[in-house]
């Protein structure tokens, strides 16, 4: 079955020049593997295969149970110079929870 990662994370957003930071982590910590098989870096590009023109990186933090992106050449050159309505990317992290994963069904009754 196929959910929305906003059903099961929440993300936070941050920004330094043309680089946009994203984090997703999970509402339950049990949930943290099913992110880091599904959540993948091809993933993530295909997302974003309009918006971030750059490399993407992705790092797990296991002690706070959460992935962090750092997606280059994504705020269409910087806060400073963008012409973008969002220069910070902030709605980007709620871009990313509108992906769609697949779950399986023991994850799902819990």
């Amino acid at each position: 079955m196929k959910r929305k990662l906003y059903e099961i994370a929440h993300s936070r957003a941050g920004d330094k020049g043309n680089i946009l930071m994203l984090s997703l982590i999970p509402y339950q910590e049990k949930d943290y593997p099913l992110l880091c098989k599904e959540v993948t870096i091809e993933r993530v590009k295909q997302h974003f295969k309009d918006i971030v023109d750059g490399e993407i990186c992705r790092y797990k933090v296991p002690n706070i149970a959460a992935l962090q992106f750092v997606c280059h050449q994504a705020l269409l050159g910087g806060v400073t110079i963008s012409l973008g309505m969002d220069t910070h990317g902030k709605s980007l992290s709620y871009a990313l929870l509108e992906m769609e994963i697949e779950v399986q069904e023991a994850l799902e009754g819990g």
